[in-house]
């Protein structure tokens, strides 16, 4: 959410017409063309800025204003702000036309990538595999005093995922070696505070060591939960290595996209553009989760620059640095690492330092090519984060720090153990020791989701069961942690993703949808597309009564999830929304035994198989029902409806399509107050039971002491009718012998008398509060299927027939009280004519009513013979001729 003047000056930014930003762009073109452009320059920038990234649609510039941007990006003496401005600017309106940038000659890697930046927003191939040529020149360029090289590992990962293949194998072998030294070959003290000058300026003193999270000294490499008050120039690449690592290895891997075979089955996000370097694997992928990208941007937001405050600031502030283009320690070099910056990569890769653990040590990977090189680093790694994550963390944001390296790591040991089954067995017993470990931590449920993948990608290679934790996933998380929207979208994406590997678990998520329907009850709008593709995945013939249930009652799973929220010992720690409702009655379902059990079956974690009527806890949740979580949740709900219907009905059977329909009679009158919801309930109810009659016809007659009983209570009138009018015209439709042969004339006359009852009590009864305004779709639906009952048992048409008449003589009759307008008994009284008239002749009216089973053929509507049209004409031309209307 933004602030409210954020919201004045981006609304201000898109009522900006073409006229006026063409003559701002004069102004500011006239700005740019002075040998220095000063503060106002950078003022005017900032505003154009706004205005190109506000608008939903591309804004066009002019071909003048583009020329000047770029000519002010492309020189390195010009201010780095203004240059920042430029090149964003430029990558807002991209593509651009007439674009005559280039980066064949640029040499320092900050004007390279902000170019780079440009050139690959234009979206030409052929561009972004020239970049990717230029950036590996640069890189080629071993220079250990030179520029910092930080700027173009992005651009490198972009160019990677925008045009796969793009680099030649000692390109990629060689980005292969760096990416083992930056990793593994980090330096180990931290780096010197810069030089404040003067005559007092104290003698240069020994860096001090790096250190861990709890405070210790660091006696192993460095990694990227190693803390440092300054870091140098090769501990920030060793950071920014390993936030690209998982990205490069999908994407130079056995499989990958620049890899000779390209038959993999995931897909990873580019890097974004700009100098962040986080690789955003792709959820969808069923390989990744999620990136370290949400934990280091929130906990770069907080954390000062190196050198900024007296106190040791770790990496976080090493991700502020080095996410935020243009910042961070400029002035340290590679010089300040002292034993490493000197050794060329190839030399540095194979010597084995006095930080080596003694798992490297004992390894023999400075003979392996380079890509199994990097992943035997890659692997040492990992292994050391997992053992920095055992330590305790002094503070705060350390520790989410800690959790957020631990999903990286394990995604990464996924990543390994997919391209080199030889990892699995030396991984299998690191991981299962870490789930024993984080099942008890409920502050590491995050971790638990790249876990349970991995176990379930590997399990059965491995001989390891997945169960318990898939378990712990799927039914302990969602109950105990349903209120974090981070971990409730990821829990959702991982089944998702998972659907593929569950197998035989697949019941197991069948089992614990009462769980994941928490996630939907407290999480609903941004939630229920991904609901809605989950569920057929969730319902089958043991679950889908039980489901139904669960969907209807999902707004009263949140009043019940609010409030168990509002009455827990830990609610003090939090804000108290809507404090007005806690109400004295609420607290109640707790003592009473009878509610205490049905609140335990709302609040269940798994499938019971046994289906509770929730209507008594109705009225003590009814204070809750103005909560604006309840009334969000109660609007997901048509929608996850259908699409349980569209799944269930592709596995019912007779005896399920049975149990459906009857349970939509029972719940149509049965739902949590809330306002309009029983009324988008019953919509979706109403079409989803014709559809199900429309499949199995015989659930009228199958289902008729149900439907009786429907109709002569009247109800649904409260909720608009729609069930009601939807079950009425089931039973003329097919209450027949031609659709069933069970059907009886007793029968007939059964359903004849109840539909009377209440067509006469809607009709001549005044509106009350008791029964509502009769809707005019329901008066037409029970004219008609009276008419078509007393067609097909001809002792009934005189009954209709009187009936009909009076109803014609109500519709013309100004005092009709109990219809809605003019225009309802105009349409009232005009099917009241048509009935009459096609029920004097009765042998016309059982053909045109109640017509055969092949009325579905074409040929029934299009052959002139037999066509219906060609009926009905004949019968108004013959009541027509008989009511004297014609010459004989």
């Amino acid at each position: 959410m933004f602030t409210a003047g954020t919201e004045s000056l981006l609304r201000q930014a898109r009522e900006v017409q073409d006229e006026e930003l063409r003559q701002f762009c004069s102004r500011l073109s006239a700005l740019l063309r002075k040998e220095e452009p000063g503060p106002e320059a950078v003022d005017a920038l900032r505003r154009l800025f706004l205005i190109v990234s506000a608008t939903k649609y591309g804004r066009k510039l002019e071909k003048a204003c583009v020329d000047l941007l770029q000519t002010a990006l492309c020189p390195p003496a010009r201010p780095e702000p203004l240059q920042l401005l430029c090149a964003a600017i430029l990558r807002e309106t991209a593509p651009c036309l007439g674009l005559s940038l280039s980066c064949d000659h640029v040499q320092s890697p900050r004007q390279l990538s902000l170019v780079a930046s440009v050139l690959l927003a234009q979206g030409d191939r052929q561009q972004v595999r020239n970049v990717g040529q230029r950036v590996f020149k640069v890189l080629e360029s071993r220079q250990p005093e030179g520029p910092s090289l930080r700027p173009l590992l992005p651009v490198v990962s972009k160019v990677a995922s925008l045009a796969p293949g793009a680099f030649h194998e000692d390109q990629a072998n060689l980005l292969n070696k760096r990416l083992v030294d930056w990793l593994r070959y980090a330096s180990i003290p931290q780096a010197l505070p810069p030089s404040s000058g003067g005559f007092f300026t104290p003698r240069a003193r020994q860096p001090g060591p790096v250190t861990e999270v709890d405070g210790a000294v660091a006696t192993d490499f460095f990694t990227v939960l190693s803390t440092a008050q300054r870091f140098t120039e090769d501990q920030w690449l060793n950071v920014q290595a390993f936030s690209m690592l998982r990205a490069w290895l999908q994407l130079s891997g056995p499989g990958g996209p620049g890899a000779p075979d390209t038959g993999g089955a995931w897909h990873a996000r580019g890097l974004a553009t700009g100098g962040a370097s986080l690789a955003l694997a792709q959820w969808r992928s069923g390989q990744a989760l999620q990136a370290l990208h949400g934990a280091f941007s929130a906990v770069s937001s907080s954390a000062r620059l190196p050198g900024a405050g007296a106190s040791a600031q770790g990496v976080q502030g090493g991700a502020a640095a080095w996410l935020t283009p243009g910042t961070g320690s400029s002035g340290v070099l590679w010089a300040a690492a002292p034993s490493a910056a000197v050794l060329s990569p190839d030399d540095r890769s194979e010597q084995e330092g006095s930080t080596l653990s003694v798992l490297s040590a004992a390894s023999s990977t400075g003979r392996l090519p380079p890509p199994e090189r990097l992943r035997e680093k890659a692997f040492e790694y990992c292994q050391r984060l997992i053992e920095q994550s055992n330590r305790r963390a002094l503070r705060r944001a350390d520790s989410d720090l800690q959790k957020a390296c631990l999903v990286e790591a394990v995604l990464v040991l996924d990543v390994l153990c997919r391209q080199d089954p030889s990892f699995l067995y030396r991984t299998l017993s690191c991981l299962k020791a870490l789930q024993a470990r984080l099942c008890g931590d409920p502050a590491c449920a995050r971790v638990l989701l790249p876990l349970a993948q991995f176990f379930l990608s590997h399990g059965e290679a491995a001989a390891v069961d997945a169960e318990a934790v898939c378990q712990h996933v799927f039914s302990r998380l969602p109950a105990e942690h349903f209120h974090s929207p981070m971990l409730a979208f990821e829990l959702v994406q991982f089944c998702r993703d998972s659907l593929p590997l569950l197998g035989r678990n697949l019941s197991l998520l069948r089992r614990s949808f009462p769980s994941l329907l928490k996630l939907l009850a407290w999480n609903s709008p941004p939630l229920t597309s991904e609901f809605v593709a989950l569920l057929p995945s969730l319902v089958d013939a043991s679950t889908a009564v039980e489901m139904l249930h669960a969907l209807l009652d999902l707004p009263c799973l949140t009043a019940a999830l609010d409030l168990q929220l509002r009455l827990s010992p830990a609610a003090s720690e939090r804000p108290l929304w809507d404090a007005s409702l806690r109400t004295a009655g609420c607290p109640d379902a707790f003592q009473d035994p009878q509610l205490q059990g049905l609140l335990q079956h709302l609040l269940r974690a798994e499938a019971s198989g046994a289906p509770e009527r929730l209507a008594p806890l109705y009225p003590l949740l009814q204070p809750m029902a103005s909560c604006a979580r309840v009334l969000q949740c109660a609007e997901a709900v048509p929608t996850l409806l259908q699409a349980f219907f569209s799944a269930a009905t592709q596995f019912a059977d007779g005896a399920l399509t049975n149990q459906l329909a009857r349970l939509l009679l029972e719940r149509s009158d049965s739902l949590y107050q809330l306002p309009g919801y029983g009324a988008r309930v019953n919509q979706v109810l109403s079409a989803q039971f014709l559809g199900l009659c429309q499949r199995r016809p015989c659930l009228v007659v199958e289902l008729a002491k149900e439907l009786l009983e429907l109709v002569g209570s009247g109800g649904g009138l409260r909720s608009g009718g729609s069930v009601l009018t939807s079950v009425v015209w089931a039973v003329g439709e097919y209450l027949a012998v031609s659709w069933d042969r069970r059907c009886t004339v007793d029968q007939i006359n059964k359903f004849f008398e109840a539909l009377e009852a209440l067509l006469f009590e809607v009709t001549q009864s005044r509106p009350s509060a008791t029964l509502p305004q009769c809707p005019p779709q329901l008066v037409t639906a029970l004219m008609t299927t009276l008419t078509k009952l007393a067609s097909r048992s001809q002792d009934l048409i005189p009954r209709v027939s009187l009936f009909l008449s009076k109803m014609r003589a109500l519709a013309q009759s100004p005092a009709a009280g109990s219809l809605r307008c003019r225009e309802d008994e105009r349409a009232i009284g005009t099917r009241a004519t048509e009935l009459l008239n096609l029920l004097k002749m009765p042998s016309v009216a059982q053909f045109v009513l109640t017509p055969s089973v092949e009325v579905a053929a074409p040929r029934y509507h299009r052959d002139t013979n037999t066509a219906l049209p060609l009926a009905l004409r004949t019968v108004s031309r013959l009541v027509e001729k008989e009511a004297g209307l014609l010459p004989g």
